[in-house]
């Protein structure tokens, strides 16, 4: 695991500069403290790529990268792991190809050496990889299908400079730092800044699954994978439940590769049990667990998750995140690069942070939400389908006294799931999904915005982003619409984003097994009827993990990893949030109306409504803000 960067100049106006790329990796030394490494090329176009190194596999000096092939035509920079190298290399060695190491990252090149672009079908990992062909003068760069590694770029008047973060993009002083004003609509809609937008005009996120390839100043990129949801297989409820179990088994042997010790993320859930219970039977070491907890009850899984650690008797370790937690914000704001409203990001930080005390990888469960429907909104988007065939005077009835209910200090409750399914159950369904992911509805952004930004954001509509995957309305299920808006929005843009970032802030690697791309396919292919059943979601996943997770974990309800910062507004974050957003600063920025600020946030004070996610995506706007444009 490590942290990339590089320009491509073809403008003949500067050559790579060693000292430049040096200044871009210095940004990314947290993402690989073992190493640092430079190529430097000033032909016309001039290269220069930058590595920094988190020794995961082969941690001798033949894995130093740069990489070149074996007559340095090829140099190669990679971040992640391939997971099937072992089967890849005696495979190469068979065409011919000759190997200076141990490395994962070695088979990459030969694997281009070999098919080219198409490498790509090849490879079966985490990974966001770029390479400069010398003889060809093509720059080939990658991300892999999840999209679990970062690849930011900027594209300019033939100058293309990029990076596994903003910060080192930045560094190398080409960047313009023009606020992307779009951006920050969706943003305030989202919590996050969809791909391939970057809150920066002229900074881009490649895509998950895409490739580009930049030659001759012209810049082509192309999606190489893509699950479908079209062909599903006929199979049995037991056939179908062993297959998960055996591809999952598979998925997490691959993923305990490593020469330095691992341990696993361990919340208590289905998905994490699931990793930690193959672990421990896939493994001849104990386990090493790790846990985050809250004083605050709702929010506390911990007891769960010691219930798996005494089953599998792993060594486990806890830590509870207080309000003072958010000392550590500086640090978050530092390496998100950009607005980033997960307030998980705080324990998931801090659970990196106690485990790199411990190991240098960890597992974790993400992605079994989205391949095998998890989410509350799944459920809820399922059954406003019924709602609908309801009389309409029943509907109104059930609307209006629902309506009367008060939004509480936690709406982490039944009463507060409840006005968000029936505030939504009348919208067409594009617009209801929006309504259940959406921190900022329409209304309330008109309400806050100043004229000004209102005239900015009259043409954006934000659930135009999921057209692409609605326009499958037809032709596919609602669930498998559903599950292919997270694979390729949430996910990505923000689960995947998160774990990135907080993780290597610590210099820990994260693996997710229920992310193999094999296990996400076979997922894709089965029926909606075997991911929600009535009102069970997450169906046959439960039904292949019964006897290999406790009961109590197995059917346990859905908590979700969020932090309780709603009321730590209402208490020891007062002041930190008034003191912010009201600040002189943050109001003359001209985005917002200053009456509509003061009320939403006295409004969430006194208890009369939860605004915590609306504060939290202000408050993490305002920081970002002063860190990079004050």
């Amino acid at each position: 695991m490590c942290g990339i960067c590089g320009i491509i100049d073809y403008t003949n106006k500067s050559i790579a500069e060693e000292s430049i790329i040096r200044k871009m990796c210095a940004e990314l030394k947290h993402r690989g403290p073992d190493d640092e490494g430079v190529y430097l090329n000033n032909k016309s176009p001039s290269v220069g790529l930058g590595h920094r190194r988190l020794s995961i596999i082969d941690l001798s000096s033949a894995g130093r990268q740069p990489m070149p092939n074996e007559d340095k035509t090829v140099w190669l920079i990679f971040n992640g792991e391939v997971y099937n190298y072992k089967e890849l290399k005696p495979e190469l060695e068979k065409k011919g190809h000759k190997f200076s190491s141990d490395t994962d990252t070695e088979t990459v090149i030969h694997l281009y050496e070999e098919y080219g672009e198409d490498c790509l079908k090849h490879i079966r990992g985490m990974f966001a990889f770029a390479l400069w062909d010398d003889k060809k003068q093509i720059f080939f760069a990658a991300r892999d299908r999840a999209g679990k590694k970062p690849f930011i770029y900027s594209n300019h008047n033939g100058r293309f400079c990029f990076a596994s973060e903003f910060t080192a993009l930045l560094a190398s002083g080409f960047i313009e730092k023009e606020i992307n004003l779009e951006a920050i609509d969706y943003y305030l809609t989202f919590g996050y800044i969809p791909a391939p937008m970057t809150i920066y005009k002229g900074v881009f996120k490649l895509p998950p699954a895409h490739f580009l390839l930049f030659k001759g100043g012209e810049l082509k990129i192309k999606r190489y994978w893509e699950l479908d949801y079209s062909q599903k297989i006929n199979i049995s409820e037991e056939d179908a439940a062993g297959e998960i179990l055996r591809l999952l088994k598979e998925a997490t042997k691959i993923r305990l590769y490593s020469d330095v010790p691992l341990g696993a993320f361990l919340s208590g859930g289905i998905d994490s049990s699931a990793v930690v219970a193959l672990m421990a039977e896939l493994s001849s070491q104990r386990i090493k667990t790790f846990s985050i907890g809250f004083q605050e009850q709702d929010y506390n899984e911990l007891t769960y998750a010691k219930n798996i650690s005494s089953r599998f008797y792993t060594e486990h370790h806890e830590f509870i995140v207080r309000p003072d937690a958010l000392e550590v914000l500086p640090v978050l704001v530092e390496r998100y690069g950009e607005p980033y409203a997960d307030s998980s990001c705080i324990p998931s930080y801090y659970v990196a942070k106690y485990t790199k005390e411990h190991v240098t990888v960890a597992l974790n469960g993400d992605g079994g939400d989205e391949s095998f429907a998890g989410y509350e909104r799944y459920l809820g988007i399922l059954l406003s389908q019924v709602y609908q065939k309801m009389p309409e005077i029943a509907r109104h009835l059930i609307t209006a006294f629902t309506d009367k209910f008060p939004d509480l200090a936690n709406s982490k409750n039944i009463i507060g799931t409840a006005k968000r399914f029936f505030a939504a159950t009348s919208l067409p369904v594009r617009e209801r999904y929006l309504h259940w992911v959406s921190i900022f509805s329409d209304e309330l952004k008109l309400t806050m915005y100043s004229a000004d930004f209102k005239y900015v954001a009259r043409d954006i509509s934000a659930a135009s982003l999921f057209n692409p995957y609605f326009e499958n309305y037809e032709k596919l299920s609602m669930l498998d619409v559903l599950l292919m808006t997270d694979v390729h929005t949430y996910l990505p843009d923000d689960l995947l984003v998160k774990m990135d970032i907080v993780s290597m802030a610590n210099s820990l690697e994260a693996r997710s097994p229920f992310l193999d791309n094999k296990v996400m396919e076979f997922a894709a292919k089965l029926p909606p009827r075997y991911k929600i059943r009535g009102l069970v979601k997450k169906y046959i996943l439960r039904k292949s993990l019964k006897g290999l997770v406790p009961s109590e974990n197995l059917n346990r309800k859905k908590m979700g990893f969020g932090a309780p910062v709603g009321l730590w507004f209402r208490g020891e974050l007062r002041n930190l949030l008034r003191d912010t957003l009201l600040s002189k600063s943050a109001l003359g920025r001209g985005y917002f109306d200053t009456g509509a600020i003061k009320k939403i946030i006295e409004q969430h004070l006194s208890g009369h409504k939860d605004y915590k996610m609306q504060l939290w995506a202000l408050l993490m706007l305002e920081l970002w803000h002063k860190r990079f444009i004050d």
